[in-house]
């Protein structure tokens, strides 16, 4: 007992280290570029599952609820895993992290190319956990770096990595698609699309280098305490209002495609609609998050989620082909902008360096169960056969989101009072 004392004694004693952020300089380009690159290659390829709800739908895999899954399990393992990944990371496994999910996210991906699409088991054992598994390795490591080069202008560069995920929504489905409906057919079309993903993933390991020393080059760190974080009140509300509006968020990103060719409008607009989508959430990445570096993060990203749960009604009206690209540039152009604006958010509740992480990995890990079963909910109420109810999953989907802006709103009233300031 007296040697555990005297040791946490010392540990106490022993000054940490400060490393001083120096928002700007060629690595830190070098890390928004990296983590661009993983962006694109992992949320950017998740964000466009709609090309395979499509494809997979018509190929009889199976129902659109059950299909739903293959999409929403890789993206909650995308976001899952951000906590143990953002745990590792504040431990300096930053290489280990993003070497080994770039291995296993493109083995899976190689193996989707040798799957049977109408093979339900096969789809969603390589592209739904596997490619999960493998990008949530790597997505949150890419975020949290960001936190080792920039202070002031974090939001802008959290905005500008996430832009790739934008990029690659739009690169991949006019891809596939391509690929899908021509000669070159499914499996080669995915194999293209492996090869692309292999050469972005390892020009961004060149490309990315932590600041801070490995963990086992370190001196004693204190070890975040994740129940105080979890708990924190300010912190819980907005993880919360985060987890209500990812439930209902992605419901466009799966269905919108389908909506367009059911509705029978032009097979073309089909065709580009998930692109259009992503390309307008280029600009929502990073527009919003320069007017959060100046205006406070909570002070955009409660309006942003209100407006994106709003217009979620608006595909009541999108029954045209100008009405449906309207919708799908503002869309894409609002959720664009709280998917960017979410690190952002999360990083300024944390107490220092250390801490940055564990925050946006928990917060992550939080909102992953949504996404795990929003789009699936979708499916269900959409139902599924010659008539589809869409008034069920755009009712759920619009009204689940203003709920989630309204506890974000209360997460920043209780975070104001804590630190004193309007501009949060």
């Amino acid at each position: 007992m007296a040697l555990a004392e005297e040791k946490a004694e010392s540990q106490v004693g022993i000054p940490q280290p400060v490393y001083d952020i120096p928002d700007g300089g060629l690595q830190a380009w070098g890390a928004i570029l990296g983590g661009w690159l993983i962006s694109f290659c992992t949320f950017g390829y998740a964000s466009s599952f709609g090309i395979y709800q499509d494809y997979y739908v018509l190929a009889g895999a199976s129902t659109s609820s059950n299909i739903s899954w293959i999409g929403s399990l890789q993206l909650f393992f995308l976001f899952f895993l951000g906590l143990p990944a953002g745990r590792l990371f504040d431990a300096g496994y930053f290489r280990a992290l993003t070497l080994g999910g770039s291995v296993l996210y493109l083995f899976c991906l190689f193996m989707l190319s040798l799957a049977d699409p109408t093979k339900y088991y096969q789809i969603i054992l390589a592209q739904g956990i596997g490619m999960g598994i493998g990008g949530g390795l790597m997505l949150v490591p890419a975020l949290s770096l960001q936190g080792h080069y920039w202070k002031r202008r974090r939001g802008m560069a959290l905005g500008l990595v996430l832009t790739g995920s934008g990029c690659g929504g739009i690169i991949y489905p006019i891809m596939l698609n391509h690929l899908f409906n021509g000669s070159t057919g499914f499996h080669w079309g995915v194999r293209a699309s492996a090869f692309l993903t292999l050469g972005l993933l390892v020009l961004a390991q060149f490309v990315m280098r932590t600041r801070l020393p490995s963990a086992k080059d370190r001196p004693p760190q204190p070890k975040p305490n994740i129940l105080a974080i979890f708990t924190d009140p300010p912190f819980a509300f907005s993880l919360f209002g985060g987890f209500m509006v990812v439930w209902g968020l992605f419901m466009p990103y799966f269905y919108l495609q389908l909506w367009v060719n059911l509705h029978g409008l032009s097979s073309t607009l089909a065709f580009y609609t998930i692109a259009i989508l992503n390309a307008a959430s280029i600009f929502g990445r990073i527009i919003p998050n320069m007017l959060a570096d100046r205006f406070g993060q909570f002070n955009v990203v409660v309006p942003v989620s209100a407006i994106t749960g709003a217009l979620v009604f608006v595909m009541f009206a999108s029954t045209t082909t100008g009405a449906v690209i309207v919708f799908t540039i503002l869309y894409g152009f609002f959720s664009g902008s709280y998917i960017a604006l979410v690190p952002s958010t999360l990083a300024i509740m944390a107490k220092d360096t250390n801490e940055i992480g564990v925050r946006i990995g928990l917060g992550y890990f939080a909102t992953s169960f949504a996404m795990l079963t929003g789009t699936p909910i979708d499916g269900a109420l959409l139902g599924h056969g010659l008539i589809l109810n869409w008034s069920k999953p755009i009712v759920f989907s619009g009204v689940v989101i203003i709920a989630g802006a309204g506890f974000l709103a209360v997460g920043r009233h209780l975070f104001v009072r804590v630190k004193g300031t309007q501009w949060t």
